[in-house]
């Protein structure tokens, strides 16, 4: 998780069952049993889906069905379903439970700094109502759009020095990936709103719909699957370079 890319004779592929139980994605080795107490491999393994984006991993071919999940600190996670189907069913849900869950983001800081930072996004969960959560992703939609416009439009010269260079890159990857993510956040409520909790709540997972903030339901079923995990994910610290494989979309 250092950055650093994983050695050849370490990467690979294992499997786990994976379970979605509120905001919080766990991989188990054994299958999921209701009264089984979690064990403290399965809270090591867990993996939090606040303000987190799934998406198809068009760039990775070498195994079908894989979708790549990249979580609020970009810590970048592959995982193999076992058809098509199951793969864009769990992309749907942890988008949905990001969507309708991840609390509104810290004021940005203020400062003189020139070197980009991300800034830091809260794990609790939201206290803002449906419709409210809907306008406040949308806010932060136009916001991240217009940001990225003028980035954009003051390209740095060519004469700057390299690490100027990556800095505006660096920024660039961070705005075009927040834009994906609320576009996403606005698309999945729009299209379900209330229905998206009630359809997320027959479809086994672990939320319910609430007529003031959504919230957890600890009592029903929560989403499980058996999935492979790649074991040589690593913090996205700068843009993906496009590789000769990568398709395009």
């Amino acid at each position: 998780m250092d950055g650093k890319k994983t050695p050849r004779g370490k990467r690979g592929w294992k499997t786990f069952y994976a379970v979605l139980k509120g905001t919080i994605l766990y991989l188990q080795k054994d299958e999921y049993k209701p009264e089984k107490a979690l064990s403290e491999e399965d809270l090591k393994n867990a993996i939090s889906v606040h303000h987190s984006l799934a998406i198809k991993a068009t760039d990775y071919e070498k195994k079908p069905n894989v979708l790549k999940l990249k979580t609020a600190d970009w810590r970048v996670f592959l995982f193999q379903a076992q058809n098509p189907e199951e793969m864009e069913s769990w992309i749907k849900k942890i988008n949905s439970v990001a969507a309708v869950f991840s609390a509104p983001p810290f004021p940005a800081a203020i400062g003189s700094q020139r070197k980009f930072s991300r800034p830091l996004l809260p794990a609790t969960t939201t206290k803002l109502s449906q419709d409210e959560q809907l306008k406040s992703h949308e806010t932060k939609l136009k916001q991240i759009a217009t940001e990225l416009a003028e980035h954009r439009s003051y390209p740095p010269d060519k004469k700057v020095k390299a690490k100027e260079i990556d800095e505006y890159r660096l920024r660039e990857h961070y705005l075009e990936f927040e834009k994906n993510r609320y576009e996403t956040y606005v698309k999945l409520l729009k299209e379900g709103g209330k229905e998206l909790l009630s359809g997320i709540e027959n479809d086994n997972s672990s939320l319910k719909k609430s007529h003031s903030s959504p919230s957890l339901n600890q009592e029903m079923s929560p989403a499980s699957a058996k999935v492979k995990r790649n074991i040589s994910e690593r913090k996205d610290y700068r843009p993906e370079a496009p590789t000769t494989k990568q398709k395009i979309t």
